[in-house]
């Protein structure tokens, strides 16, 4: 890139784009420059602030309203061999604190092979030994490869899954036919 500054010919780039007026439009450390209908100066932050965008323009925020979503999504089976009532199907610790989105947004089910014939694959998702479900457990209907749009949705009440506590994968339903593989399970939400 080359730059005339004061009549001078340079190479490169130094980081300032605005030389000739910068210190028009900036005036205190940490300012940056936004554009109106003319350049501006935006002030720097304050601490704890995020840089965000209110009306399409560049603002500062709170960063309390910074939600970072995460998805964790954990294999309980092999691909090919199909899956039985069994507790203790895969146990493991959360890697972070998570807080769930409620039904089907938060808790979701997968299978590699479908189960058919009739019924359906239910499964129960403990934390610490505790169910996170009271009445509907998570299901995937008969022929289907996923839970979403289950006819039953889960009501999954416990929705903070704390660092480190203790997840267990039980299958208490297989459908007819127990041909399910692949069983997956994903936890979705925002980290706390």
């Amino acid at each position: 890139m080359l730059l005339k500054i004061n009549g001078e010919v340079k190479l490169g780039f130094n980081g300032d784009l605005y030389p000739s007026n910068a210190s028009v439009v900036m005036t205190t450390k940490g300012d940056v420059v936004r554009y109106d209908s003319e350049r501006e100066r935006l002030g720097i932050g304050s601490t704890n602030q995020v840089l965000t965008v209110v009306a399409g323009l560049p603002a500062w925020a709170s960063a309390g309203h910074v939600t970072q979503s995460r998805a964790l999504e954990v294999a309980c089976s092999d691909e090919t061999t199909p899956i039985t009532v069994a507790d203790n199907l895969i146990k493991f610790r959360m890697p972070f604190a998570l807080t769930l989105a409620s039904g089907e947004d938060g808790v979701r089910g997968s299978l590699s092979t479908v189960g058919g014939t009739s019924g359906t694959t239910t499964m129960d998702i403990t934390m610490n030994g505790a169910s996170i479900f009271t009445t509907n457990l998570l299901t995937i209907d008969d022929g289907d490869a996923t839970s979403v749009g289950a006819t039953t949705e889960p009501n999954t009440t416990t929705l903070a899954l704390l660092d480190n506590s203790e997840i267990i994968v039980n299958v208490d339903v297989v459908s007819g036919s127990g041909a399910e593989c692949g069983l997956k399970i994903q936890l979705i939400g925002t980290l706390t």
